[in-house]
């Protein structure tokens, strides 16, 4: 097998995990539900990028109960687009800001 083949197999296996979790618990990842945590989708992928780390450490990456580098490579996909996400958002207000501040002279 080739590598791009490879590849588009590992990528399709991980994309097909996100999406069925998302259907599970909705966009919680990139529009978390702020009922406990305040925290903001960034800091909470951050947060679970961090206890995947930590179970690695801890356990190895070979661990049984869970695919945890899988797991891991789909929340740093997610804090991917939710860093895009943020980076658009801002370039967007200053856009505004920008326009509404020369409409003002």
């Amino acid at each position: 097998m080739k590598f791009d083949d490879k590849l588009d197999k590992q990528v399709k296996k991980i994309t097909d995990l996100l999406k069925f979790k998302n259907k599970s618990y909705g966009n919680s990842a990139l529009e978390p539900a702020n009922i406990f945590s305040q925290a903001n989708a960034i800091d909470s992928l951050s947060a679970r990028i961090d206890d995947k780390l930590m179970r690695i450490k801890n356990k190895g990456i070979y661990d049984a109960t869970e695919d945890t580098v899988k797991d891991l490579i789909g929340y740093l996909l997610l804090l991917l687009m939710a860093i895009e996400e943020r980076e658009s958002k801002i370039k967007n207000e200053s856009k505004t800001s920008f326009a509404n501040s020369t409409l003002q002279i």
